[in-house]
């Protein structure tokens, strides 16, 4: 007997990110708004302002991996050298330069964000069973999980190497806590995988944790090295903000998405199990039928190839993904909102455009 579907947002949760359907949908659909003018979605201006920082950081990353123990640098760097476009290390070049920063520091703790980013995705892997990441076969799939999990741990300690260098305890601990962080996010996620009863409150808890708390400490950096500390709190909270949006949209795309512009297949999280904010919206709001379609593949993991378009299907038909976009987009408006307090400089156009990139990759 198909189980009644969860409340959607009781408790706390719908005080912090609130149903969709009860809001007016914000007022950008490709591109957040800035206070002055249309935000582009673009990250080229801060591919361009970082250009010459993130050639330091592409080298010390290579210096960084290297190792006596062949499998360590053939592991890091066939994900590393795979693409991505390293937004999170440029996002700590860039709010440091914000406040004019002179130093090596956002060199060396932009190359720690990227560790322990790559850290983070070999370790999701092994922990989803992916078979791509980035077009390319995961590092589980030609190494195995052991190496994938160990070469992800050595980058993880490279990570805190570097950051231990840079001799600022307050990036310090704000990286360390990020990293704990993640932690719980993976055991949270792991110990509702497969599970439609867990509700949208445990799902916005894990990809705060997973993804939000990585762009939070990012951004957090600059400010941090800088010495602007009275600017920290709204970096953080921009970061945060961002990689909430940035991840919704990802889950959009996991049902509307092409898979050569994703790095992966189409339908990959819902071959997974993974129970994103759209499934569990069309699940609640869904029929008997609709229950127990979601049942059989999420929870019982049993998913043919038409079921990824049926899905798809689904939560267009429910409202679903598009209230999984409208939040997206209600993040995205608040992260443009969080830089207004800061100096109005290039840099801070070349981050809210970021913000723009985050949300237009729908389109």
């Amino acid at each position: 007997m198909a189980r009644a579907a969860p409340a959607v947002l009781a408790g706390p949760a719908a005080r912090a990110y609130g149903p969709a359907h009860d809001r007016q949908r914000p007022a950008i659909v490709t591109a957040p708004l800035s206070a002055e003018r249309p935000t582009a979605a673009s990250i080229d201006r801060l591919v361009q302002s970082v250009a010459d920082r993130m050639g330091k950081v592409n080298a010390l990353i290579l210096e960084h991996v290297g190792s006596d123990v062949t499998m360590i640098p053939e592991v890091a760097n066939h994900l590393i050298s795979s693409g991505g476009k390293r937004i999170r290390p440029m996002l700590t070049l860039g709010t440091a330069a914000l406040f004019d920063y002179r130093g090596d520091g956002d060199v060396m703790l932009a190359t720690a964000v990227e560790y322990m980013h790559t850290a983070t995705l070999l370790h999701d892997d092994v922990v989803d069973d992916s078979g791509m990441r980035r077009g390319k076969p995961a590092a589980r799939m030609i190494w195995g999980n052991q190496a994938s999990v160990l070469v992800g741990d050595f980058l993880l300690g490279q990570a805190f190497k570097l950051m231990v260098e840079v001799g600022s305890l307050d990036a310090l601990d704000v990286f360390s806590r990020a990293a704990a962080t993640i932690s719980e996010g993976e055991v949270r996620q792991l110990a509702g995988a497969k599970d439609l009863s867990v509700g949208e409150d445990h799902y916005m808890a894990v990809i705060e944790a997973k993804t939000a708390a990585l762009f939070a400490a990012a951004t957090a950096a600059g400010p941090i090295l800088a010495g602007a500390p009275e600017h920290r709190p709204a970096l953080y909270s921009y970061g945060r903000h961002l990689g909430l949006a940035f991840q919704l949209i990802d889950d959009v795309l996991d049902f509307s998405g092409d898979a050569e512009a994703l790095g992966k297949n189409v339908g990959d999280d819902l071959r997974e199990g993974k129970a994103t904010l759209p499934v569990l919206l069309a699940y609640a709001r869904g029929d008997a039928d609709d229950r127990a379609f979601w049942e059989r593949c999420i929870e019982r993991g049993e998913v043919a190839d038409e079921d990824v378009a049926a899905a798809a299907r689904r939560v267009e038909e429910t409202g679903a993904l598009a209230d999984a976009r409208d939040r997206a987009y209600g993040f995205a408006e608040k992260a443009v909102a969080d830089l207004r307090s800061v100096p109005a400089r290039p840099m801070r156009t070349a981050l809210e455009e970021v913000v723009g990139f985050a949300v237009a990759r729908l389109h």
